[in-house]
């Protein structure tokens, strides 16, 4: 038997909820807060989706990718805020067994499914700056729709090993989690069962899931790099730079975000520290992507402009 745990090697009561530990303070604050970027990340992801969509001029292999982001981040966001708004309204915060596990499953599948699409959209890059004139023959429209289809795969295998080795833990007593909502280690911190199987999946996962993609990332943007500054004219060095930045800067916060959140220190972090570094991974970076990408855009300000003026015409 497990000493951390009296009742472990004995008969237990299936778990049927688990308690959420990180709603203890400010419930009004957190469910005001969590409202307002909820809101905002459904209205620019989707302003992301529909532009894209209905304007043709955003037709091509950047922004076909970037709608896969989009459903990405709508995902990542409608797993967990929901129920998070719902439990930041209730006297005690829970979810059921059920729920825990398919909110890690489908936490999981984004987030390797993510990994692998932003070093798809650093490649995309790579294409469209150092080697333009072959740029529509290498990423055509079947070729995109085949290698996003392989980013959802990669995720949802991922996301397969790590729920069930989630279904075979075992909790003692009374089911409580140090967090907000279920993720794989916070389920871990819970277990009384043994959690090494998990606690190995989880780096070799990051190393194979993960951050196997961000050398690719790496190799794009030196290219890239090595390119522009061969560039004679100001302009096109400019021109070929901002389309690169913003998602430079989407994939710096997130695979800094998920490194901290999946491969954490032995001796973890604080549960406050702990839940701040997956609302940044799981809520706050889904709302500022489609800020990041649309800023500077001037293709997607003229796709949002033309949409208000045509839903303006009588």
């Amino acid at each position: 038997p497990d000493p951390a745990c009296p009742m472990a090697g004995t008969n237990q009561t299936q778990v049927t909820e688990f308690v959420l530990l990180g709603f203890s303070h400010g419930r009004p604050f957190l469910f005001a807060l969590f409202l307002v970027i909820y809101l905002a990340t459904l209205l620019g992801n989707s302003a992301i989706l529909s532009l894209v969509s209905l304007d043709a001029h955003l037709h091509s292999p950047m922004y076909f990718f970037l709608s896969h982001l989009s459903c990405l981040d709508l995902c990542y966001s409608s797993v967990t805020v929901p129920k998070l708004l719902a439990n930041a309204l209730r006297p005690q915060a829970t979810i059921s067994y059920g729920g825990c596990l398919a909110q890690t499953f489908l936490l999981m599948w984004c987030a390797g499914a993510e990994c692998a699409l932003l070093a798809l959209m650093a490649y995309d890059r790579f294409a469209a700056v150092c080697q333009p004139l072959r740029y529509c023959q290498a990423l055509r429209r079947s070729t995109c729709t085949a290698a996003a289809a392989g980013c959802w795969l990669w995720g949802l295998l991922d996301s397969a090993l790590h729920t069930v080795l989630a279904a075979r833990l075992s909790f003692c007593g009374a089911a409580q989690l140090q967090h907000i909502f279920c993720d794989v280690p916070p389920l871990l911190g819970a277990a009384c069962s043994d959690t090494r199987p998990n606690e190995l999946a989880l780096p070799i996962s990051s190393i194979f899931v993960g951050l196997s993609p961000f050398p690719l990332v790496v190799i794009s943007y030196l290219c890239i790099l090595a390119t522009v500054l061969g560039m004679p004219l100001a302009t096109s060095r400019r021109k070929a730079f901002s389309t690169c930045s913003a998602h430079l800067i989407v994939v710096t916060l997130y695979f800094v975000a998920a490194n901290l959140n999946y491969n954490r220190p032995s001796s973890g972090y604080s549960p406050a520290a702990d839940t701040l570094v997956s609302v940044l991974y799981c809520i706050i970076i889904p709302m500022l992507n489609p800020l990041v990408y649309s800023l500077h855009n001037q293709e997607v300000w003229g796709a949002l402009r033309k949409a208000v003026r045509v839903s303006a015409t009588p």
